[in-house]
């Protein structure tokens, strides 16, 4: 599987890189958006794990850039903004999966198998639909 990261910090670039090459990965890396933007238009990958924080082009532009080019490529986000409407807004842009920092592999490894299980990520059989509902000032979350 061949991998673009975009990530701009060198240690937690390292770190990633290292263990999903560990795992037998093709890893990519770019350190700022408007490479990521330019590579992603140049290049094939199985999925592309996107910072947001980004030098040059944040990544939200990024993933909308991506997403404005009809790119069906799997957007994983790592990030650290981890306000509820940043996430939010990260999947109406078009991200398939968004992962709060620090994170471990394993959760990675998780969104990558959710990616690639036989019923896709999307429309799964029997999958619950988690919503937000406030009442009163109250918010809590219910089943669908």
């Amino acid at each position: 599987m061949r991998v673009l990261l975009v990530e701009d910090d060198r240690m937690i670039g390292e770190a990633i890189a290292q263990a999903l090459r560990d795992a037998s990965y093709a890893v990519d890396w770019v350190r700022d958006g408007q490479a990521a933007q330019d590579t992603v238009a140049s290049q094939g990958y199985d999925v592309v794990l996107l910072d947001l924080g980004l030098p040059k082009k944040d990544g939200v532009a990024v993933l909308r850039s991506i997403r404005a080019n009809d790119n069906p490529v799997p957007v994983q986000v790592i990030t650290a903004r981890d306000a509820p409407e940043d996430r939010i807004q990260g999947l109406d842009d078009g991200a398939d999966d968004y992962l709060l920092k620090p994170f471990e592999m394993r959760e990675l490894a998780g969104a990558d198998a959710r990616r690639h299980s036989p019923q896709g990520r999307r429309g799964r059989a029997g999958h619950v639909q988690w919503r937000t509902v406030a009442r009163s000032g109250d918010t809590r979350s219910q089943r669908e």
